[in-house]
């Protein structure tokens, strides 16, 4: 292509696009004026009910007369707390994302042998099929990872010797094998993006049938694969954080959406890997990360109250950050008074930031969660209640260990695939339509003319 074919396409992509700009353009009395409600929620942020689903409830607040009154907040995974089921592994000393898998997907928690039994079938589905991370990794590697694992999902259709058929114990088959995969697609993924983008060496571990998920994870990550139990023990926490979070969540609901129309199950998990994507979603993390980094760089003395709400206020106004005005980490469309997946991280990663010399560092960021609630409201004009989120302390969590940023949000598809398999399988048993919403036609009756009279 020649600079003059380069320079008359950009002008016709600038004209292109200004035509759109032009001809889509709704007034927003009009959302009001038609009852429309954007992004499936009402006038007071409560979400609009579609479907019913055992699996998992997000709890932040109840409706007192009419008002939303704030609460601390639940999170239940088949009516479990998932502060129940954190403290009874621990007490036990166990690894538990596999056990909170079987939960999710099969309904009950596993007596021993079904857990063992299940375990066993997830250490034989860990290794890829052959030659696929030499063609369908390394030979396109990708600057993103989450871009690579939904390639890379879609790829395995090819492989699978039933792919479309949608009975429950296919459906389950292919779950579990992904369940298994995702660590083993994002490690090598990881390492194709060092070694062709990164200009640094790459090592290939092969996974191991016996070791968890969250200890496979860092083995295969970690050049010389090693890790310590509690590193491991902390990982496997944040993956069963991150494993559901309702059927409302937007990749979750993507999944339901793709399921719906009978699509098989790579093409609907592919799809939510690609919401999940998304710096309003999973990506959020990322931008919680950079955030604070340039907290760190710009403010003197971390410890300063006074210092510290003045640069969230610049966030605010725009004059910080990302220029978007939004301080990542903080609020959420459901939690008021507290995200219960924040709280038990925080908890989980305070001995090692003790131990690791970051003790320093998670008290600035204590500090964000504490000033930044007055900040808002007193910038907003409002008086609520606003909490810290996960992304505010999973990155921190993922940096005590020693992760790369580039593994942040796919380590959150790495955990949330259970979730997403059993909305599959209970879209599948009990959907039963096609998911489709109604949008409100905004044109005019047009008439048409010939091509030399237009202007």
């Amino acid at each position: 292509m020649t600079y003059e074919d380069t320079f008359a396409n950009e002008t016709l992509l600038q004209e292109l696009s200004e035509s759109f700009r032009a001809h889509n353009q709704i007034p927003e009395a009009l959302f009001s004026r038609y009852g429309i409600k954007r992004g499936l929620r009402n006038a007071d942020g409560t979400g609009v009910l579609v479907g019913a689903s055992w699996l998992g409830n997000v709890h932040g607040y109840i409706v007192n007369e009419g008002e939303r009154e704030p609460i601390e907040g639940r999170l239940t995974y088949r009516g479990y707390d998932v502060y129940d089921l954190i403290r009874g592994l621990e007490a036990e000393n166990r690894f538990g994302f596999g056990e909170i898998g079987y939960l999710l997907m099969c309904g009950a928690l596993p007596t021993r042998r079904q857990l063992s039994d299940f375990q066993a079938m997830i250490g034989q589905e860990r290794a890829l099929p052959n030659n696929f991370t030499e063609d369908m990794i390394m030979r396109a590697p990708s600057r993103d990872i989450m871009n690579k694992l939904a390639g890379a999902t879609l790829a395995l259709y090819s492989y699978d010797q039933n792919p479309d058929e949608t009975t429950v114990e296919n459906v389950m088959r292919q779950g579990i094998s992904l369940m298994a995969k995702f660590p083993v697609i994002i490690s090598h993924a990881y390492q194709a993006k060092r070694r062709y983008f990164d200009g640094d060496s790459m090592y290939l571990h092969m996974p191991d049938p016996a070791r968890s998920t969250a200890e496979n994870i860092l083995h295969l990550i970690r050049p010389d694969g090693s890790y310590t139990d509690d590193e491991a023990k902390l990982l496997d926490r944040c993956l069963i954080l991150h494993a559901e979070h309702g059927g409302g969540n937007n990749s979750s609901f993507t999944v339901r959406v793709a399921t719906s129309s009978g699509t098989d199950t790579y093409s609907a998990i592919a799809a939510a890997v690609s919401a999940l994507k998304g710096p309003r979603h999973g990506g959020a993390n990322l931008r919680v990360v950079r955030m604070l980094d340039e907290i760190k760089a710009n403010v003197g003395d971390w410890s300063d109250e006074d210092e510290v709400a003045a640069y969230l206020r610049k966030i605010m106004d725009g004059q910080a950050g990302d220029g978007s005005g939004l301080i990542y980490g903080m609020g959420h469309a459901v939690y008021t008074l507290s995200d219960p997946r924040a709280v038990a991280l925080k908890e989980a990663a305070r001995p090692l930031a003790e131990r690791k010399g970051f003790s320093r560092e998670m008290a600035m960021i204590e500090l964000v969660e504490k000033l930044t609630p007055a900040v808002f409201n007193e910038k907003k004009k409002l008086d609520k209640p606003m909490c810290a989120n996960v992304d505010l302390y999973s990155g921190f969590v993922y940096k005590l260990l020693g992760l790369p940023e580039s593994l942040y949000t796919p380590l959150f598809a790495t955990a949330r695939i259970v979730g997403w398999m059993a909305h599959r399988l209970e879209e599948l048993t009990t959907g039963g339509k096609i998911i489709r919403p109604a949008y409100k036609p905004l044109g005019k009756a047009m008439e048409y003319r010939n091509l030399d009279e237009r202007e």
